[in-house]
């Protein structure tokens, strides 16, 4: 079974910067797209960023292009977001998972952007 271990989240001020991490357990890593997406309270879970399997193909949501940069490390089966310039919209709790997404999700990290 696919483990997806989040961490990272904390409370930053606004135009703070945060750098999240994801371990993934399972060989499925190295050949999947993966992704991070977040949801914030009372809506839907949306995708921030994705990033192919070599790690060179990278795709934003318009709402984080430029702030955002997504990259992975297959070595450590890990995927990392590092997140600048962060806005009181950007909190949300952040959650990993391949591109598109398998049922099972991690317990996310908790992102709050405030001051």
């Amino acid at each position: 079974q696919v483990q997806l271990v989040e961490s990272g989240g904390g409370l930053v001020q606004p135009g703070g910067s945060l750098r999240l991490s994801c371990a993934a357990s399972g060989s499925f890593f190295r050949i999947y797209t993966m992704a991070w997406y977040r949801q914030a309270p009372g809506k839907q879970r949306e995708l921030v960023a994705q990033i192919g399997m070599r790690g060179i193909i990278t795709d934003y949501a318009d709402s984080v292009k430029g702030r955002f940069t997504i990259s992975r490390d297959n070595a450590k089966n890990t995927v990392y977001l590092q997140m600048n310039s962060l806005k009181p919209e950007d909190t949300a709790v952040y959650f990993c998972n391949k591109s598109p997404a398998l049922p099972s999700w991690g317990q996310g990290t908790q992102v709050t952007v405030s001051s």
